[in-house]
C-alpha cells in the first residue's frame, strides 16, 4: 500500500501545474465551514446532556478540530481520544462515558446518510464487486486482504466483535451509573424538536458542505464537477473510513476512486485528484488541529497534560539540552 500511495503522490506533483488554485481555495473554505457546522452540532448535543453547564462553541470547536488534526496523521481514530480529553476539561462535571455517548449520537446520523449514499452507489453499479476486491488489482485497499482471505477475515471480525462485547460488559459492570451516563449523552435525541432544530440542521449543513468541498476540488483538478461525481467521491471517502488502518484512509480512498472513476477520467488524473485532495485536507486539518491543541493546553504533549490532570498538578515541561526547563 505504501508503494501505491507514494506513486500516487508522485503523480499528483506531476499534475500540480494544472491545478486551478482559485477553486482549490474555495474548496478549503468549504471544508473549514464544514468543521464549524459539525462542531456546532456536537456542541448542541453536549449542551442538551449538560443543560445547567456552560458549553462554549469555540471550545468545542477547538476540541473537535484538535481531534480531526490528530486523526489526519494517526490511524485508528486516535484523535477521538484527544477530542474527548479536551472537551472534558472544558465542560465542568462531564464524564467520558457521557461525552462518548454524545459522539455516538452524532455518528448515528452520519452513518445513516453515508449508508444512503453507499446504497445509491450500489444501485449505480459503480463500486467494485467481490471479484475485484479479491484480486490484487486494488493493492492500496486497507481491507482488501479480508476479501482475498475470507476465512481469516471472518475470524478477525468475530474476534473484534467478541472483544468489543466483552469490553462493553466489563465497563458496564464497573462504571458507576454507566447506563445513566450513556442515556445522558442521548438527551438531545429525546427532545425531538431540539434535536431537529439544533443538531440535524447543522449536520445537514455539514454534509452539504462536504459535497461542496468535493465539487470545488473536482473543478480545481480539472475533473467533471457534477453532483454525481461529488457523490461518488463522498462514497469512496465514507468507505475508506470504515476501517481506518491508514491515516485518513488515504490508501483505500485512492484505490476506490481510481476504480470508481475508471469511466470518467484517466487513472493518472484520478490519482492526482484523490491524493491531491486528501493531502491538502490532511495539511489543513493537521495545522488547524495542532494549533488548537497548542492554544487550549499550551503544549503539544497531550499525554503529559493528561498525566498532570490525573495527578492534579501542572504538566511537566521538557528539559532543554543545557539542562534548563
Amino acid at each position: 500500500m505504501i508503494h501505491s500511495v507514494l506513486h500516487a503522490v508522485d503523480v499528483f506533483f506531476h499534475h500540480l501545474a494544472v491545478v486551478e488554485w482559485k477553486w482549490l481555495a474555495i474548496g478549503i473554505l468549504c471544508h473549514l465551514c464544514k468543521l464549524l457546522a459539525v462542531s456546532r452540532a456536537w456542541r448542541n448535543i453536549i449542551k442538551a446532556a449538560y443543560p445547567g453547564r456552560r458549553v462554549r462553541w469555540r471550545q468545542m470547536f477547538g476540541s473537535y478540530v484538535a481531534g480531526t488534526g490528530v486523526n489526519a496523521l494517526i490511524p485508528a481514530r486516535g484523535g477521538d481520544v484527544v477530542r474527548l480529553f479536551l472537551a472534558k476539561r472544558r465542560v465542568e462535571g462531564s464524564t467520558y462515558t457521557t461525552l462518548v455517548s454524545t459522539s455516538l449520537l452524532q455518528t448515528l446520523f452520519d452513518v445513516l446518510v453515508a449508508s444512503c449514499f453507499i446504497l445509491w452507489a450500489v444501485t449505480q453499479h459503480v463500486l467494485p464487486g467481490l471479484n475485484v476486491l479479491r484480486s490484487p488489482s486494488l493493492p492500496a485497499l486497507d481491507y482488501g486482504w479480508a476479501f482475498r482471505h475470507p476465512v481469516a477475515g471472518l475470524v478477525l471480525f468475530l474476534l473484534l466483535l467478541l472483544f468489543g462485547t466483552a469490553l462493553v460488559a466489563w465497563v458496564a459492570e464497573r462504571v458507576e451509573e454507566f447506563w445513566a451516563k450513556v442515556a445522558q449523552g442521548f438527551a438531545a435525541f429525546r427532545d425531538r424538536s431540539y434535536y431537529v432544530r439544533h443538531v440535524v440542521v447543522w449536520q445537514v449543513a455539514d454534509w452539504s458542505l462536504r459535497l461542496a468541498t468535493v465539487f470545488f476540488f473536482l473543478r480545481a483538478f480539472g475533473l467533471p464537477a457534477t453532483l454525481h461525481n461529488a457523490l461518488l467521491v463522498q462514497v469512496s471517502q465514507s468507505l475508506a473510513t470504515i476501517f481506518p488502518v491508514s491515516p485518513a484512509g488515504i490508501g483505500t480512498e485512492q484505490a476506490l476512486l481510481v476504480y470508481i472513476f475508471r469511466n470518467v477520467t484517466s487513472k493518472s488524473l484520478a490519482l492526482s485528484f484523490s491524493v491531491g485532495m486528501r493531502v491538502t485536507l490532511i495539511i489543513v486539518n493537521a495545522v488547524l488541529g495542532f494549533a488548537a491543541i497548542l492554544l487550549m493546553t499550551g503544549t503539544l504533549r497531550i499525554r503529559g497534560q493528561a498525566d498532570a490532570d490525573r495527578a492534579g498538578g501542572e504538566p511537566a515541561q521538557a528539559k532543554t539540552s543545557d539542562g534548563r526547563y
